[in-house]
């Protein structure tokens, strides 16, 4: 079925009416369509304009970004000037237009992708236009990547990173961890552990080569996201390109868990590969990606319940075309949990066996409740009760979490029982179950919101959707400054960031929501 929008139409001029849905499209390969086409049309001028904005990005992080305290490379090239006075005003100026570039060239491609002038191969030339830039960038809107590093460097000298924090092996590693996390123990599964401790034993305390390689392990992450997100669509009844420029070209992924360097990347790129390959009938490779992203951070492991349910079904499907009696229920339920767990207690395990490490990042959880930002919502009802209360937020946020912790529970098992009937509700059960998770849990930071990205991405959805979401992810793209701080509680940042995410909404179906040119005629 074709997308709602003539494919004679210029992305330009989309007509400002919605379209009732943005459907699967087939792209029939056009044996007279040159490589060069692509680049000469507006979907490849937003490619060009993106790769511009990435290059921006990557110039301003060296002065702006998540830099090193003391940053000698820099000085050996003359450029340590960037970091102090008018060389960092100038560096932040840089950061910030080359992330509204990426965001206008994103949402000029998405007017490209709904009237049917871009494919899923088309994408694919595009993304590493706009990564590979990002690829040398100092970490940005975040100092994770120097906890990755301290913490792998735990590991490597024998310290046990979930009961200790960084603070004990003091060294260049640690210098530039970020103050708060310093004596916090980890809450990242073995094969974090595992990949930290590989590369700091490569790049022993070079803090640049070892972000540098800790971003190249990160990268396949990337691709596995960009294979099986049009893979899902196909299968979910969603557009394929719509949901690849939705959930991996979006700049929230890409400057974010690329440009910052998160395991977030990793962990949802082998997720959704899972997901995939169990949905196709591979169940053992399906539940061992998906166990091995848990690995990484726990939050993947919500996929495997709701798994279990897809490998019933197919049990059941095989069973009747082959005209046999399906097994019961319980009996399709027990085969198919029994050898799920199996397989994430041969995985987890093993990891965790090889990384030498117990099963610690469990109670390591709890450290995510320093972060406090509006992001989650026991955080919003706990500003929103100090307003009209004389009562501190550190009290006020103790009740606020309980109770959202609770509502989450009663969620994760609600959405489990309730989507088990066929693929689909499946599928749709792990979108709901990551989203509670982001929205409920004590604390929540911008590329968060990728979890559940990916999963929704397949499923079919109106032009008015999008909008919100291209909204939505706009303003998680603004909302922190360059350097990892918040800006959620600075009133003109907020204004502003509102104000891009609302004109990138209507840009995503007017070119022009401003009427700029209209003035300047």
């Amino acid at each position: 079925m074709s997308s709602p929008v003539s494919s004679e139409a210029d992305p330009d001029d989309l007509p400002t009416t919605e379209p009732a849905t943005v459907m699967m499209s087939h792209e029939p390969a056009d044996p007279r369509r040159r490589p060069t086409d692509f680049l000469r049309g507006p979907a490849g001028n937003a490619a060009l304009l993106g790769a511009c904005g990435a290059a921006f990005v990557t110039f301003g992080s060296f002065g702006a970004g998540s830099v090193r305290r003391v940053d000698p490379l820099l000085e050996d090239v003359y450029l340590s000037w960037l970091r102090f006075g008018h060389g960092h005003l100038l560096s932040t100026i840089i950061i910030w237009i080359g992330v509204l570039l990426m965001i206008g060239a994103w949402v000029r491609l998405g007017r490209a992708v709904l009237a049917d002038h871009a494919s899923v191969r088309d994408l694919w030339k595009v993304l590493p236009a706009w990564t590979v830039p990002l690829l040398v960038a100092t970490p940005m809107f975040s100092r994770d990547a120097y906890s990755y590093l301290a913490q792998g460097a735990m590991l490597r000298e024998g310290f046990d990173p979930y009961s200790e924090g960084p603070v004990v092996n003091p060294g260049l590693l640690l210098d530039n961890v970020s103050n708060v996390w310093t004596t916090t123990t980890t809450p990242y599964g073995p094969v974090h552990l595992l990949l930290g401790a590989g590369i700091t034993s490569i790049t022993g305390d070079n803090v640049v080569s070892g972000t540098w390689l800790w971003r190249l392990l990160m990268l396949p992450g990337l691709v596995l996201m960009a294979w099986g997100v049009p893979r899902l669509a196909r299968r979910m009844g969603g557009n394929p390109t719509v949901a690849l420029w939705l959930a991996v070209l979006n700049p929230l992924v890409l400057v974010h868990l690329v440009g910052g360097v998160h395991n977030e990347l990793l962990m949802v790129g082998l997720m959704l590969a899972g997901i995939v390959l169990v949905l196709e009938g591979r169940h053992l490779s399906g539940f061992a990606l998906v166990s091995l992203a848990a690995a990484i951070k726990a939050t993947a492991g919500l996929a495997l319940p709701f798994l279990v349910w897809v490998w019933m079904i197919h049990e059941r499907d095989r069973a009747l075309a082959e005209g046999r009696e399906p097994a019961s229920p319980i009996t399709l339920f027990t085969r198919a949990a029994g050898t799920g767990i199996a397989v994430f207690v041969f995985v987890f395990g093993g990891t965790s066996l090889i990384a030498g490490v117990g099963i610690g990042w469990l109670t390591a959880l709890s450290g995510s409740s320093k972060i406090i930002n509006w992001l989650s919502l026991p955080t919003m009802m706990g500003h929103a009760v100090t307003w009209f209360t004389p009562w501190r937020l550190g009290s006020v946020l103790e009740v606020t979490r309980m109770l959202c912790m609770i509502a989450l529970g009663a969620i994760l098992v609600y959405a489990w029982w309730r989507f088990r009937r066929t693929e689909r509700d499946a599928v749709l059960g792990i979108m709901i179950a990551l989203t509670a998770v982001t929205l409920l849990s004590p604390a929540a930071l911008p590329w968060y919101y990728s979890w559940p990205l990916v999963v929704a991405a397949a499923f079919a959805m109106s032009t008015r959707t999008l909008m919100v979401l291209v909204a939505l992810s706009t303003w998680l793209m603004l909302i922190f400054n360059p350097d990892g701080s918040i800006g959620m509680y600075n009133i003109a940042h907020v204004a502003l960031a509102v104000f891009a995410a609302v004109v990138a909404a209507l840009s995503l179906r007017t070119p022009d929501p401003l009427h700029l040119r209209a003035a300047s005629r």
